[in-house]
C-alpha cells in the first residue's frame, strides 16, 4: 500500500513561489493549457528527496495520458514498475514482486493528481487554490489543495511555451517529487489497449 501511494504521488505529481491570490485568470489559463491536450507522451525523468534534500530514488522512464482518466506510467529497470488506468480501476504491477495491485481510481484531483494532465480540468477550481507566476515563455501555477486529506500539500505545474515541462509534489513530511517531461508530443493517436492491463497468470493479485 506504502509503494502503490507512493508511486501515485510520483506519477501524479509535484520549489514553492510566494503565494498569490487565486484569481479567475489564473484558473482560465491553466485550465486552457491542461486541456489543450487530450493526448501526450513523454519520457520522464524524476527525483524524489527527503524534507532534509538528501536524494532517496531517482528514476526515468515514459508516460501515456489521454482524455478522460487514462494513463499508463512505465518506469525503467532496475526499478520497473508500471501504473495503469483505464478510468475507473488502477493497477500497480511490479514485475521483480510479480504482485499487482488493483484499486478504483478516486476521482477527487486532490488524490489523483493524474486526473490533472488527464481528466476533468473543469472542476480544478472546486479541489485547489490555484496561483501562478511567469516569466519568460515559461509560467509557473501553485495548486494547494482544499481537501484535508490530500495525499500532498503543495503542488507545482510549470509550462514552457505552453507545453508542460515539469512538476513538483511536496508532502506533508516535506518529501518532494521532481518530474522533468521530455520529448513530449501532444494530441497523437493513441492505442487504447494500453490503458488497460491484464495481470500475468501467475502474478499475486491484491484488490483494495
Amino acid at each position: 500500500m506504502r509503494a502503490f501511494r507512493m508511486l501515485l504521488l510520483a506519477v501524479m505529481a509535484l520549489v514553492t513561489l510566494p503565494a498569490q491570490a487565486d484569481d479567475a485568470a489564473a484558473v482560465a489559463r491553466l485550465t486552457h493549457l491542461l486541456s489543450q491536450a487530450q493526448t501526450l507522451t513523454a519520457r520522464f525523468s524524476q527525483l524524489t528527496l527527503d524534507g532534509s534534500g538528501t536524494q532517496l530514488q531517482e528514476t526515468a522512464g515514459e508516460l501515456s495520458l489521454k482524455r478522460p482518466g487514462l494513463f499508463r506510467w512505465h518506469t525503467d529497470a532496475p526499478q520497473e514498475q508500471l501504473l495503469v488506468s483505464n478510468g475507473q480501476k488502477v493497477w500497480l504491477f511490479d514485475p521483480d514482486l510479480n504482485q499487482v495491485t488493483i484499486q478504483t481510481l478516486d476521482q477527487r484531483l486532490t488524490h489523483t493528481p493524474a486526473l490533472l494532465l488527464s481528466g476533468d480540468v473543469s472542476k480544478i477550481s472546486d479541489n485547489f487554490e490555484i496561483s501562478h507566476k511567469e516569466g519568460g515563455s515559461v509560467v509557473d501555477f501553485i495548486l494547494k489543495p482544499k481537501a484535508k486529506d490530500s495525499l500532498f500539500d503543495n503542488l507545482r505545474l510549470s509550462f514552457r511555451n505552453g507545453v508542460i515541462n515539469d512538476m513538483q509534489l511536496i508532502d506533508g513530511s516535506g518529501q518532494r517529487t521532481n518530474i522533468l517531461f521530455l520529448s513530449v508530443k501532444m494530441n497523437q493517436p493513441l492505442d487504447a489497449a494500453q490503458f488497460s492491463f491484464q495481470p500475468p497468470a501467475d502474478a499475486d493479485v491484491i484488490e483494495e
